[in-house]
């Protein structure tokens, strides 16, 4: 007679051959990954850098996660759609790197010569008088209007692979002084202007899109009449701190007197504006791999004054406010560069360092 194996037999020497095989298609993933308190570790380069420089492998190596494009939309739109561009991104999908757009962009969403045609769009002075130098008038339909629409052109090309958009305002300029901008601070229109454009970007390119509220310079102050739209992020630039001395020393003064601004403020001035936007999303964006910063924008670039003990106690301060985000401007940081100061070690002290960061 015939012998059969009965079903439930046959489900339990069947079942774990299945589930072995099923498990293998997937890909293999870290097993520390939910360790890791920093998901984003970031390096902001210009187009120089990135043409002249194997950036994703480097990054990779490091243990980055994300590499962001600088400085204005027209410029990183040329360097995209070259050749080396296209390969820069290739490269970055192999490598598994994101990428973003950390862009200074209001002259080119709103361009200087459309002020002959309707000067109302551009921002008035003190004095009353309306000038094209910088930013807008953000209770101008048409400035908004215009803005929103170069701002999709510019996202339809310049794609982040992360949803996250960055279009600031010019860097660190004043806003508006009209009677219906003036009772606003240049945070608050700030973010009247980004609130109109996340609606933007997610009903014309991407759903998902979120961008930042840049709190750097006259945008440090939290804005406190204005409400973030869904979307809105919060990315913190303490541009005029010190770097010789960690956030821990609350008393130090900023570079060059820093404004007068001390540390204990700048960490004041963080934890008001994570009472407005989320600290889930937040963003820090520093500067301690900033060769351009620290050359005082003049080529040939100094070598970075890397201090180990300053990040290190620096990104403990963040994440002690739960900010998981962190990146750095690396200007500067082009094949002239490393062909005087070969040395990358102070870029995987960066990556490293907040990859293997944990809570105390």
């Amino acid at each position: 007679m015939k012998k059969t194996i009965k079903y439930d037999t046959y489900i339990k020497i069947l079942y774990p051959i299945l589930f072995l095989t099923a498990v293998s298609c997937f890909p293999r993933q870290d097993v520390n990954s939910d360790k890791i308190h920093f998901t984003t570790r970031g390096l902001i380069l210009d187009v120089n850098d990135l043409s002249t420089v194997d950036w994703p492998l480097k990054a990779k190596r490091a243990g980055l996660t994300t590499l962001a494009t600088h400085i204005t939309p027209s410029q990183v739109t040329e360097f995209i759609e070259s050749a080396r561009g296209q390969q820069f991104l290739k490269e970055c999908r192999e490598h598994g790197i994101a990428v973003e757009h950390e862009l200074h962009a209001i002259h080119d969403l709103l361009p200087r010569d459309l002020f002959y045609v309707d000067s109302t769009m551009f921002r008035m002075d003190t004095a009353g008088r309306r000038r094209a130098d910088y930013n807008l008038c953000v209770h101008s339909k048409a400035a908004l209007d215009t803005v929103g629409r170069n701002a999709v052109k510019y996202a339809r090309i310049l794609r982040p692979t992360t949803a996250r958009y960055y279009f600031w305002i010019d860097d660190g300029m004043p806003m508006c002084s009209c009677s219906k901008c003036r009772s606003y601070s240049d945070s608050e229109q700030a973010l009247i202007l980004e609130n109109e454009l996340v609606k933007v970007l997610r009903r014309e390119v991407d759903p998902d899109a979120t961008l930042a509220h840049l709190a750097y310079g006259n945008t440090l102050e939290a804005p406190l009449k204005v409400k973030p739209a869904v979307g809105v992020f919060l990315e913190y630039a303490p541009f005029h701190r010190t770097w010789a001395r960690s956030l821990l020393d609350t008393a130090a003064i900023g570079r060059e007197g820093g404004k007068g601004i001390s540390h204990a403020q700048y960490l004041k001035k963080l934890d008001d504006n994570l009472k407005v936007f989320p600290v889930e999303t937040a963003q820090v964006l520093e500067y301690w791999l900033d060769v351009s910063l620290f050359s005082d924008w003049k080529k040939p670039a100094a070598a970075l004054p890397w201090n180990l003990k300053v990040f290190t106690e620096d990104i403990d301060v963040y994440a002690k406010r739960g900010i998981t985000k962190i990146t750095s401007f690396g200007v500067y940081m082009d094949a002239d560069y490393f062909k005087k100061y070969p040395s990358i070690k102070f870029l995987n002290q960066y990556g490293q360092g907040l990859k293997e960061y944990q809570l105390r």
